[in-house]
């Protein structure tokens, strides 16, 4: 048999085959038709409020009684010092300059409009909800958060770019990691914040695996079946797929940002902090050259809330410079099909 089935039976799928959780991407009808192709389903809250998590997840049951994770971010959020304040009023008067220069109108948020939130109101939805499996990224729950969740029946996926991160989740009770590699697309899900590893998929899970007794997601640069075979080949259990899915039917990506997509190349994907204040792969654009090496970017989460105003606006604009478009480094043609539709595709050629 082709197909692992240590993964598959913890979640309850026909296929090892995860939807990437892409907050801004992913939607409640994305993680709907992965799991009507047999495969998991991922719902992205990232730090959204607890009651709109709950919408969410109920939106997604209405949809499916087939089953679906959701992810969160497991952040810390940074003490504000007179220094990161001082570096805030710098970095609004930066965007909105840059903003204003490139004809986009755009009120930005003062530091005490801004409202942020925390992951242990997410997990309590999640319980509320009944939802039975969580994966996380930017760190590790918290130990009481790890036991409600598990006294409730909860699969706990945890993400990791390094082997001491995996240690970590593995020895705190985690079910399943899911090892990112570099290459993936979106937020590394290293949990520092600053000096992140850089580890391609192939070394990194070869370590880990060697290490590590639980089961093993590989995550990065997965496109198509000889990709995927490839990281069964490593000993991977289970196959996480995100950029392949960005121009599919049920993707909140606007027609623009699809379009861009038909013309990146490998020398257009880059890391940068410019948008959230985390380290993100994505195509590079006129924001991220303007802002990454201008040194004022605030850390997660309040350089995210600051432009998240400017990214909404530049989207009515159809400017692609003034959004967020990640993308691992596996540049390909990103198939407009349904999730469900290029899922199957996916399966068919790897079997």
């Amino acid at each position: 048999m082709f197909w692992p089935d240590s993964i598959s039976k913890l979640l309850e799928v026909k296929y090892p085959v995860i939807q990437a959780p892409m907050f801004g991407v992913s939607t409640p009808q994305m993680a709907v038709a992965a799991a009507k192709a047999g495969c998991l389903g991922s719902l992205a809250l990232a730090d959204l409020p607890a009651d709109k998590s709950a919408e969410l997840i109920r939106e997604t049951r209405k949809l499916t009684d087939l089953p679906f994770a959701v992810n969160i971010f497991v952040h810390d959020i940074p003490e504000l010092t007179d220094s990161l304040k001082e570096k805030f009023i710098k970095a609004k008067q930066l965007i909105t300059d840059l903003a204003k220069e490139n004809h986009i109108e755009v009120k930005l948020p003062d530091l005490g409009e801004i409202k942020l939130n925390s992951y242990h109101d997410q997990v309590e939805a999640v319980i509320e909800e009944e939802c039975k499996i969580l994966s996380f990224t930017f760190g590790n729950l918290d130990e009481k958060s790890i036991e409600r969740l598990k006294e409730n029946g909860v699969t706990l996926i945890g993400t990791c770019t390094s082997l001491q991160e995996a240690l970590i989740l593995e020895k705190s009770g985690i079910d399943i990691i899911c090892v990112q590699g570099i290459e993936a697309g979106g937020h590394r899900g290293t949990f520092e914040t600053d000096d992140i590893p850089e580890i391609g998929g192939m070394s990194l899970f070869s370590k880990i695996y060697d290490h590590v007794k639980i089961p093993l997601i590989y995550a990065g640069g997965i496109y198509n079946g000889k990709t995927l075979r490839a990281a069964k080949e490593l000993g991977a259990q289970g196959f996480q797929v995100g950029s392949m899915l960005l121009a599919s039917q049920e993707s909140a990506l606007q027609p623009f940002e699809k379009e861009r997509l038909k013309n990146v190349t490998e020398k257009d994907i880059v890391l940068t902090k410019s948008f959230s204040g985390r380290y993100a792969r994505g195509i590079k654009n006129k924001f991220i050259e303007s802002i990454e090496e201008s040194g004022y970017i605030m850390p997660y989460p309040y350089q995210n809330k600051l432009t998240n105003e400017l990214r909404k606006v530049s989207k009515t604009l159809n400017n692609a410079d003034f959004v967020s478009i990640w993308a691992g480094q596996s540049v390909h043609e990103y198939g407009r099909l349904s999730t469900e539709d290029i899922l199957k595709k996916l399966i068919l050629e790897a079997e």
